[in-house]
C-alpha cells in the first residue's frame, strides 16, 4: 500500500486509538493535541507528534480533526490562524468531530475555497469501537472526496456514504437521538427490575437475543447495573448532540417530543453534577426522581 501521509488533530478518548490504528495500518500519521502527552503517548505506536496544528497537517494529504465540538474545530480550522491556510492545495480536509449540520456544511465552503476537498464523517460506537477499529462512520461530501478518503476511514472502521456536506452530521445527530432515548429507556427498565425484586444483570441477560436486544443492552445495561460510570461517551457530550438535534429539528420546522424530554433528563444530569460521568449515568437521573430506590448517587471510584 502507498502510504499517506495524515495529519490529525485531537488524540483523547476517540482520537488516540483512532490514530493509532491509522498508524497500524500503514499509514504515515502526525498528531497533535493540546495536551500534548496524549499525542506523545502515541509515539510508541509509529505516530509522530507534532508540537502545533500547523505542524501536524503541513505535509498532510488528509488532515482529521477530532476536537471535541464545532467552536474548537472551527477555531483550530478556520480562525485568524487557523490550520487550514497551512494545507496543501488538494488535500481533503476529513472533520471527523460531531459538530451542528450548519457548522459542517460551512466548513465545506471555506475548504473548497482554499482549493480543499471536505468530509464530514462523524463516528459512532465509542472508545471500544475506536480502539477495535469497528466504529460506524457517516460520511457526508461529494462522491470525490468521500471515495479519496475511503481507505482512510475503513482503517477505523465501516464508512458509509450517507449524502452531500453535512448530512454525516445529520445521520450522527439521528444516531445520537436514538441512543440518548435508548438509554433513558434503558435507565427506566434497570430501576423497575430493581425495584420490583429482580436481578437487573439477570434481567439484562434473559432480554439478550430478544427484540430489546442491542448495543446498550449489551454495554450500557451491564454499567448501570453494576454503577460503573467511568466515562467512554461523558454525559455533557450527549446533552451537547441532543441539543445540536433539537436546534437543527427546530430548523427544519421539526417538533420532536421524545428527543425533547431526552434531554431534558441529560440536562438535569448535567446540571446535578454529573457532566463527567458516562452517558449510562443517566440512571442517577431516575434515582433522583425515585427517591424510594434509595440508590447510593455518590460517584463511583
Amino acid at each position: 500500500m502507498t502510504l499517506q501521509r495524515i495529519g490529525f488533530l485531537g488524540t483523547g478518548i476517540m482520537g488516540g486509538p483512532m490514530a493509532r490504528n491509522l498508524a497500524r495500518a500503514g499509514f504515515e500519521v502526525t498528531a497533535w493535541n493540546r495536551s500534548s502527552g496524549k499525542a506523545r503517548a502515541l509515539e510508541a505506536d509509529g505516530v509522530r507528534s507534532a508540537p502545533t496544528a500547523h505542524e501536524a497537517v503541513r505535509a498532510a494529504e488528509v488532515v482529521i480533526c477530532m476536537l471535541s465540538s464545532g467552536p474548537v474545530c472551527d477555531e483550530i480550522l478556520l480562525g485568524a490562524d487557523g490550520v487550514i491556510a497551512a494545507m496543501a492545495p488538494g488535500a481533503t480536509l476529513l472533520v471527523m468531530s460531531s459538530i451542528p449540520v450548519e457548522t459542517a456544511e460551512a466548513q465545506a465552503r471555506a475548504a473548497a475555497e482554499r482549493g480543499l476537498l471536505y468530509v464530514d464523517a462523524p463516528v459512532s460506537g465509542g472508545e471500544k469501537g475506536a480502539i477495535a477499529g469497528s466504529l460506524a462512520i457517516m460520511a457526508g461530501g461529494t462522491a470525490e472526496a468521500v471515495a479519496r478518503v475511503t481507505p482512510v476511514l475503513a482503517a477505523m472502521g465501516r464508512p458509509v456514504h450517507v449524502g452531500p456536506a453535512g448530512t454525516g452530521q445529520l445521520c450522527k445527530l439521528i444516531n445520537q437521538g436514538i441512543v440518548a432515548s435508548t438509554l433513558v429507556a434503558m435507565a427506566e427498565a434497570m430501576t423497575l427490575a430493581r425495584q420490583g425484586g429482580a436481578d437487573p444483570l439477570k434481567v439484562r441477560e434473559a432480554l439478550l437475543g430478544g427484540f430489546a436486544d442491542s448495543t446498550i443492552l449489551k454495554q450500557h445495561a451491564l454499567r448501570m447495573a453494576t454503577g460503573d460510570f467511568v466515562p467512554g461517551g461523558p454525559a455533557k457530550y450527549q446533552l451537547k448532540d441532543t441539543r445540536t438535534a433539537l436546534a437543527h429539528a427546530a430548523h427544519l420546522g421539526l417538533s420532536l417530543p421524545m428527543l425533547a424530554l431526552t434531554d431534558s433528563m441529560f440536562e438535569a444530569l448535567v446540571a446535578n453534577g454529573d457532566g463527567e460521568l458516562d452517558h449510562s449515568a443517566v440512571i442517577r437521573e431516575i434515582w433522583r426522581a425515585n427517591p424510594a430506590v434509595g440508590a447510593d448517587l455518590s460517584a463511583p471510584a
